[in-house]
């Protein structure tokens, strides 16, 4: 699944959306001063402004509709965005290269047996709930690779997510147009020396705890 974006015109209707932050909601009062705006429902282009946290609640919330969404940075973490330059904005708008983000589909299965499903755009985790070292049975495409795995949790990262969780936990940082997702443990402990994978896009990714 995927974002596609939509062809931008020349002169695209703007609806701008802002962090909570004081430098953004600022900037976001006066873009819409000087370009107008219209209601993100009635927007060929959404305009966010903030950082990575709020590009990607504004990918989650515009992901039904599918709109672009072209981000400037007004908050400290801005891997996803563009510099924040408010000349000529539908210009360099419309001449954006445009990227397009797969997100994660999540499927679980609780062990009273229910389900839950969710969309990801950053990475999906699964983590101790205890004091002890998880288990995790891991396979990919239906064929167990790792029998098990000791360690804290196991995140699967997008290139989105690859600059969050994942460096955190010394995962690999990925270009935004890479077709890999980073599989990456948390404090592993057994099998020693084993740091991750690189994954193609399409990969099914299977974790079970044991």
């Amino acid at each position: 699944m995927a974002t596609a974006p939509h062809p931008v015109s020349a002169r695209p209707r703007l609806g701008f959306v802002a962090s909570a932050s004081d430098k953004a909601r600022a900037a976001c009062d006066a873009l819409q001063e000087r370009y107008g705006a219209v209601p993100p429902r009635d927007a060929d282009v959404i305009v966010a402004l903030g950082g990575d946290g709020f590009m990607l609640r504004t990918l989650h919330a515009q992901l039904d509709r599918g709109l672009p969404v072209y981000g400037m940075k007004l908050g400290r973490v801005g891997f996803l965005m563009n510099r924040y330059l408010p000349d000529e904005l539908p210009a360099r708008i419309a001449a954006a290269h445009p990227a397009v983000l797969h997100p994660l589909e999540m499927r679980v299965t609780q062990r009273d047996g229910t389900g839950v499903t969710a969309l990801a755009f950053n990475e999906i985790s699964l983590l101790r709930q205890t004091n002890q070292a998880a288990h995790i049975e891991v396979a990919l495409n239906d064929e167990v690779k790792l029998p098990n795995l000791i360690c804290d949790g196991l995140l699967v990262s997008t290139p989105a997510g690859s600059t969050a969780y994942n460096l955190s936990a010394h995962g690999p940082i990925l270009p935004l147009d890479a077709n890999v997702l980073a599989l990456t443990p948390i404090s592993p402990f057994r099998p020693r020396r084993w740091r991750g994978a690189l994954l193609p896009v399409a990969t099914r990714i299977g974790l079970r705890t044991l």
